[in-house]
């Protein structure tokens, strides 16, 4: 059988229409991921999520931004309602804070598991910093490295025990950006020893993960011209200066930090060492030029891929209902956040 083709896709709604369905049959990608827009009642989306596979013929990955607080693509009335995470450590001793963060990710792993969701885009290792724009902000770990890996780490352990692979994001580090790369293309200009003993550093000891991310950002002190996802500079950073050996995968190709075409976009990311393309909005045609412009993966790529899919692993037992009550306790969250 051959190599899935090295992207990940979206779709546009709460079922496949019959010109996805053949697309992605076709096109046989790696891995989907969900949005709101895919998102419905429990049912709904499991049976989303199994047509997904059917139409790969395999149990590809799917994966999901349940972060909680903003960046929550599964919310109430159907799924528990979360508060921003740093607002768990506000006040709160760090063991508890850690403890409540373990329940956290562990209950939304449960979330996730029961729908056959098996990745969540999350932990974020970013670093905010002062006056950088907020569309990282209260998602963050915190703005210490050492103290961010270590709460990352525990995330990762939740999400992971429950069947449900992390992805760490956004590689190397989306914390001092002072644009939404959405909306637009970030700079950071700081130089480089300051980025290596902070930005980078936070994402040194979750190195071994599996699954990564990148960031749509210009590092002018590492490649001044072009941004992460798109630099061999910046990409080989990620691997040799942080140690990354994990499936690493571009941030959405379509965001607006990019321009050009998106079969370009595409070939551009594979081309800088990207093992995987992220292409979130399920419109056809964009999809059709990124199948066209990304090979499947082979060498080096494939060989992450199949270990990321290899680390999937059965759910441990766990009482969700009695680790939410636990969660409630030590945060003082309300039910209906």
């Amino acid at each position: 059988m051959a190599a899935a083709r090295a992207c990940i896709f979206g779709v546009g709604g709460l079922a496949l229409t019959s010109r996805e369905r053949d697309f992605l049959r076709a096109a046989d990608p790696w891995g989907f991921i969900l949005f709101s827009r895919n998102v419905d009642t429990p049912a709904q989306v499991a049976a989303l999520v199994a047509e997904l596979r059917d139409a790969v013929g395999r149990k590809a990955p799917v994966l999901i931004d349940q972060e909680g607080g903003r960046v929550a693509r599964l919310r109430p009335p159907h799924w528990r309602g979360w508060r921003p995470v740093a607002e768990i450590f506000d006040g709160r001793d760090e063991a508890v804070a850690r403890e409540a963060l373990a329940l956290r990710y562990r209950v939304i792993a449960a979330e996730l598991a029961a729908l056959g969701i098996d990745v969540d885009c999350m932990p974020l290792l970013d670093l905010p910093t002062q006056g950088s724009h907020d569309v990282i902000g209260a998602r963050a770990l915190g703005t210490e490295p050492a103290r961010v890996a270590e709460r990352a780490r525990v995330v990762c352990d939740a999400l992971k025990a429950g069947g449900v692979l992390p992805v760490i994001k956004h590689l190397p580090g989306h914390g001092r950006s002072t644009v939404d790369s959405h909306e637009g293309l970030p700079r950071v200009s700081t130089d480089f020893a300051t980025l290596d003993a902070t930005d980078f550093a936070a994402f040194r000891p979750l190195a071994g993960e599996a699954l990564g991310m990148t960031a749509h950002i210009v590092y002018e002190a590492i490649d001044a011209e072009r941004c992460a996802t798109l630099s061999p500079d910046c990409i080989s950073l990620i691997r040799q200066g942080i140690g990354f050996d994990g499936c690493l995968m571009t941030d959405d190709l379509s965001m607006h930090a990019l321009t050009g075409p998106m079969g370009a976009r595409a070939a551009d990311a594979i081309a800088a060492g990207c093992d995987l393309i992220l292409h979130c909005n399920g419109d056809m045609p964009e999809m059709e030029a990124i199948a066209e412009a990304t090979p499947r993966l082979a060498g080096q790529a494939l060989a992450r891929a199949q270990a990321a899919l290899d680390a999937r692993a059965t759910p441990d037992a766990f009482d969700v209902d009695a680790a939410y009550a636990r969660y409630l306790s030590l945060t003082g969250e309300d039910v209906h956040a």
